[in-house]
């Protein structure tokens, strides 16, 4: 029984910035990895960023620019983005794994204007 809650999504002109938040309901040590996936119109939904143990991976699109970090005290995650581009614009989910059982988030949606 997990539950994550994003947000922080918003309009956003190209070259800014947006900070995404992932709460969940019960500290985030009690997870091996956490990640944030994103889903755009007509596209597969795509890993962008994941913290396992405090080592991060990004998928290579968003590199130099996205920042995955946690909070623990606040049992968060959070995505910093960076740099924005059109091509950003997705629905982002939060997910995490925990005894073989998927658990998302319902979204926050990110769009990025030019």
């Amino acid at each position: 029984q997990v539950q994550l809650v994003e947000s922080g999504g918003g309009l956003v002109q190209a070259g800014g910035s947006l900070r995404l938040s992932c709460v969940a309901s019960r500290s985030i040590l009690s997870f091996d990895s956490m990640g944030w996936y994103r889903q755009a119109p007509g596209k597969q939904r795509e890993l962008v960023a994941s913290i396992t143990h405090g080592t991060t991976n990004y998928v290579d699109s968003v590199k130099g620019r996205f920042t995955i970090s946690r909070d623990i005290a606040k049992n968060t995650v959070y995505l910093q983005m960076n740099s924005l581009k059109p091509d950003d614009t997705a629905v982002y989910y939060c997910n995490t794994v925990r005894v073989g059982i998927n658990y998302w988030g319902k979204g926050t949606l990110v769009t990025v204007s030019s």
